[in-house]
């Protein structure tokens, strides 16, 4: 899964960003939690655009905007059959840019929070997006694309983001092709070498949006690709 992320102003993100074809700086942001408003590209009509969307997705069906079930994260296996998710993977696919994320790991008695990131700290995770709206109000929002994970992160936890290819922005982001859901898009393997470092516990409570945080007091493990 992916439960928080984080986006630092570097010029690794910047360069993904106009990678994406999109002319935007953004802001740092530490420990950012479902439900808090994050960037979101799409593509509408050929033209893309970066938008704030609601990390936690609400259908364009649903009767209101709640969080009774957790859609912060959608399964690749489950896109094509979910309820919530067949119609935004058909044709409502888009990119949450990010530096990093978190996850955490049990390690004896305590459950110890990992960075993970790259060594241009720029990843391109992919997303679902929909719109509700209520009356005369509507609301944007998304969720992040995970998949099994590949071995070598499988010690670090079972699941991870999926995380794009450059040569798989434009595929993905083009709604008028269908991607299956056996796409190799969603397989479980590191297309990219990932950096892990242990992170100080005070990170897990996402009040903490200290930038400072990031700095891990450990030594940094490297998955290669494969």
């Amino acid at each position: 899964m992916c439960g928080r992320f984080n986006v630092i102003d570097s010029p690794g993100l910047q360069q993904l960003l106009r990678d994406l074809g999109i002319d935007l700086r953004l802001p740092t942001a530490v420990n950012i939690a479902p439900t808090e408003q994050v960037c979101l590209v799409r593509e509408l009509d050929g033209e893309r655009s970066a938008d704030s969307a609601r990390w936690w997705l609400t259908p364009s069906w649903a009767p209101a905007v709640d969080q009774k079930y957790a859609m912060f994260n959608a399964r690749s296996e489950t896109l094509a059959s979910s309820r919530a998710f067949r119609h935004p993977f058909k044709s409502q696919r888009g990119i949450v840019p990010m530096s990093s994320f978190i996850e955490w790991r049990q390690e004896g008695q305590v459950k110890q929070p990992w960075l993970v990131t790259t060594a241009d700290q720029a990843l391109a995770v992919a997303a679902l997006w929909d719109v509700w709206e209520g009356g005369e109000s509507h609301l944007l929002s998304c969720t992040l694309v995970t998949t099994a994970a590949a071995p070598a992160f499988a010690p670090w936890h079972s699941r991870m983001p999926v995380i794009l290819a450059p040569d798989e922005y434009d595929r993905w982001l083009d709604g008028s092709e269908a991607i299956a859901a056996n796409d190799s898009i969603f397989r479980s393997e590191l297309k990219q070498t990932l950096r892990l470092q242990a992170l100080p516990r005070a990170i897990s409570n996402a009040r903490n949006k200290d930038p400072a945080l990031l700095a891990g007091p450990g030594e940094v493990t490297e998955l290669p690709p494969g």
